[in-house]
């Protein structure tokens, strides 16, 4: 349950609350303010919503006002027809949720000579009354910050509902709930938005009253705000204002706090005057009416100030002569579907449908506004810029300094971008995408920046194919994420043919791992029924005996349901069930067996092609294959790698090499090691076969 505290009638700082009181009841976190009433709000961005209960449509709009009252110019006025603030400021939200009307307003986005944003509203076919209860919600990032119901509206077709402004470096809102009978029209020109509506639009300017009662006490003056007088002329002049001789700390709704320039207004008719003991201030005829009075000192001076439009010698330099405003709906016709270009999902330059003699750039979704000629007008100008080229003392012409200059530029922040998406996420994705494309929108040639990104396309290359080979087993996702990146980033050259046989060969013996072993044919060789022949290769029986070593020569046979060995006047049969492993060691390939004598070693020319085609027999004989997707339990997972190549900086740990790296069990697996972080390192290849030679 929220907190809640009661009024402070003496308008003080509630402490828990850390803002000034506004209404009957509020929460610890979201202030319910009634008119007049102000609080504290957050500089962020806020969103401001409007709800009613009504089939109605509320029209909201928002204008940002400076230090003399009124806009700068007619763009800052946001509505229907200007949805968005030149500096982002406001924004009109298009397409809110029935019964809702939202502005998002960017307070640290909002410039310094904004002293005020007001938010209103107005409807073209009804008024306030019609709807009931109005809502005006403030939402921060974390909830709600302030609440303000008008539940009292009148027969008004515009509102103002409150506005924020500026006071000791932060920002308040106030709960305002002022009507204009004249509608939109009226409640801008208020603020300096001239209407190109016509006559009858503009006639009438001022705020909506209620009918006055004959007798009405000072409270009921100040809580009704805003109400500019008409003078008895008919012309629109600057409202009168009217306070009390005592503070404003016993006015209903107006909060104590009000910085200089506050509002407090009470409505008089034709003729009425003020004494100048009250403190009255009427403004001169001819003066833009709804600027200074909204505007009161907490200390005036005796003498009636200066407007505030006549405070400075010269006119300042962001103030803007207002344009005119038309408030019609402006309908935008439904333009032309032009045909898409060949590639669609490439951005470049194509020619335009509408001029084929000039090219449009298209963005990967539409066509843009960019366009440029489809060829250079002659041969000795620049086929980049157009300008003239200067001629070679022996024949052709210079490069253009000024488009050399603007591409090495240019290439300088490319190529960081381009490495630090190589080094995260590489050569793929949106990102990458936008890359290239603003590449080709510069129309700057792509060999000239692969050949500058090389260094970090190789590194990023060899990056990969170490990773792959950390388990030894090579999938066709990094098999074929090599070759992408291989083509993608335009690199060749031996070591980049050395890279991609590698990966080819370790994917080869990959799928024999797996179990895609080929079946060949063996006309000569007697077999049981439904067996099928794997391999068929020439190999050497080594046994050892008491006086050493003895070489047997002879073909060694692999089928579906034992391991043949024929030699002459010697042969060995292994069925599956009685082998355990199989392991390539050297030039050797060793075969355990579940009795003692029952094992065999083989010399062969390739042996981790053998090794690995038993090994494919093996799982296919025990039912061992893996599954889709499934990962060998000697896999390294791919955090463990990156943290390895991260801690070993890329290169080798014995002599530094960048070239052709492996990731190494520091213990082998065959005997005890563990698949971690701390049991791995980066070698080069040839320090690893050095290492494998002395275990």
């Amino acid at each position: 349950m929220r907190q809640l505290c009661r009024i402070d009638h003496e308008n003080r700082y509630d402490l828990r609350t850390c803002g000034r009181v506004g209404g009957t009841w509020h929460s610890s976190t979201t202030m319910e303010l009634s008119k007049g009433a102000n609080t504290p709000i957050p500089t962020s961005l806020l969103a401001v919503v409007i709800s009613w209960r009504s089939d109605h449509t509320v029209d909201a709009h928002a204008l940002l006002l400076g230090s003399d009252g009124s806009v700068r110019g007619d763009r800052d006025l946001v509505f229907y027809n200007a949805p968005r603030h030149i500096s982002q400021a406001v924004t009109l939200d298009q397409d809110p949720d029935p019964g809702t009307a939202r502005l998002s307003v960017s307070l640290p986005r909002t410039e310094s000579e904004v002293d005020r944003i007001v938010v209103s509203g107005s409807l073209e076919e009804a008024t306030f009354s019609d709807l009931g209860e109005v809502t005006l919600t403030v939402f921060a990032v974390d909830g709600p910050v302030a609440v303000f119901t008008v539940d009292d509206s009148e027969s008004v077709s515009a509102m103002m509902f409150g506005e924020f402004y500026r006071r000791d470096g932060g920002w308040r809102f106030r709960a305002v709930g002022q009507g204009w009978a004249a509608g939109m029209a009226g409640l801008i020109t208020e603020f300096g938005i001239q209407v190109d509506e016509g006559p009858a639009a503009r006639q009438a300017t001022g705020p909506a009253r209620r009918g006055e009662s004959p007798a009405r006490t000072a409270a009921e003056d100040a809580t009704e705000l805003l109400r500019p007088a008409a003078s008895p002329a008919g012309d629109r002049s600057t409202a009168v204002l009217d306070r009390p001789a005592d503070s404003a700390h016993r006015r209903t709704g107006v909060a104590a706090d009000d910085p200089a320039g506050e509002r407090a207004a009470s409505p008089r008719g034709p003729g009425r005057t003020t004494a100048a003991a009250n403190g009255a201030r009427t403004a001169s005829p001819g003066t833009h009416p709804g600027n200074a009075h909204y505007r009161l000192d907490e200390n005036p001076p005796a003498a009636a100030p200066t407007a505030p439009w006549d405070r400075f010698a010269e006119p300042q330099p962001t103030r803007q002569l207002p344009g005119t405003v038309t408030l019609r709906r402006l309908t935008t016709t439904e333009p032309v579907r032009l045909p898409p270009p060949p590639d669609p999902d490439r951005a470049d330059w194509y020619r335009d449908p509408e001029d084929p003699a000039r090219l449009r750039w298209w963005d990967g979704e539409r066509w843009t506004a960019d366009r440029r000629p489809a060829a250079r007008p002659h041969a000795h100008d620049c086929d980049r810029c157009g300008a003239r080229r200067r001629r070679r003392v022996f024949g052709g012409h210079h490069p253009c300094s000024s488009c050399a200059a603007e591409t090495e530029e240019f290439l300088i922040h490319w190529h960081t971008r381009a490495a630090r998406l190589l080094a995260s996420s590489g050569p793929r994705g949106p990102e990458w995408e936008a890359l290239w494309a603003s590449l080709r929108y510069q129309r700057i040639d792509a060999a000239a920046a692969r050949a500058a990104l090389q260094p970090a396309a190789l590194q990023y290359v060899e990056r990969r194919v170490a990773f792959a080979f950390a388990d030894g087993q090579i999938t066709a996702e990094e098999f074929d994420e090599v070759e992408y990146a291989v083509t993608e980033l335009g690199l060749s050259g031996p070591l980049i043919d050395e890279l991609r046989s590698r990966m080819a060969r370790g994917r080869a013996l990959s799928r024999l791992r797996e179990g895609d072993l080929p079946a060949i044919a063996t006309p000569g060789l007697h077999l049981d029924a439904e067996e099928l022949v794997y391999l068929d290769i020439d190999a050497t029986h080594i046994r050892e005996l008491a006086r050493g070593p003895k070489h047997t020569d002879g073909r060694l046979i692999v089928s579906t349901k034992k391991l043949r060995f024929v030699g002459a006047g010697a042969g060995v049969e292994l069925p599956w069930s009685r082998i355990v492993s199989v392991a390539a060691e050297y030039d050797t390939v060793m075969v355990a067996a579940t009795s003692a004598r029952g094992g065999a070693t083989f010399a062969v020319a390739d042996p981790e092609y053998l090794a690995a085609a038993l090994e494919g027999a093996l799982r296919i004989a025990k039912r061992l294959v893996l599954a889709p997707g499934q990962r060998d339990s000697r896999s390294i997972p791919q955090e463990v790698k990156a943290e390895v190549w991260q801690r070993d900086g890329g290169r080798c740990v014995e002599c530094g090499d960048s070239h052709y790296l492996e990731f190494d069990h520091v213990i082998p697996l065959s005997r005890g090691g563990a698949t971690s972080a701390a049991n791995l390192q980066i070698l080069c290849r040839g320090c690893n076969r050095t290492k494998g030679a002395n275990i």
